[in-house]
């Protein structure tokens, strides 16, 4: 693996590890598609390293459990919005 992606792979696992934010923030951060991210995270950082990949994989399943409910959040805010522009 190319030293460059290799350390694009550790900046974004620490990242989320700090942050604990999501594919997409983390993509718009670090300036790359959330497909980037996600393969980075998801097939690269086992290569790389296993114990952070473990830690990670804990991350993305509680973000994968809960991303329902942030999506009818922002169904919500969004009719709450169009209601006020009337």
């Amino acid at each position: 693996m190319n030293s460059k992606i290799q350390k694009r792979v550790l900046e974004e696992a620490k990242y989320m590890l700090k942050t604990k934010d999501t594919v997409r923030a983390i993509s718009q951060f670090f300036h790359v598609s959330k497909s980037t991210v996600h393969k980075d995270l998801h097939e690269r950082l086992v290569d790389v390293d296993k114990n952070l990949y473990l830690q990670i994989e804990e991350i993305l399943k509680y973000h994968t459990n809960i991303r329902h409910i942030r999506g009818g959040e922002s169904t919500r805010k969004k009719y709450e919005k169009l209601d006020t522009n009337e």
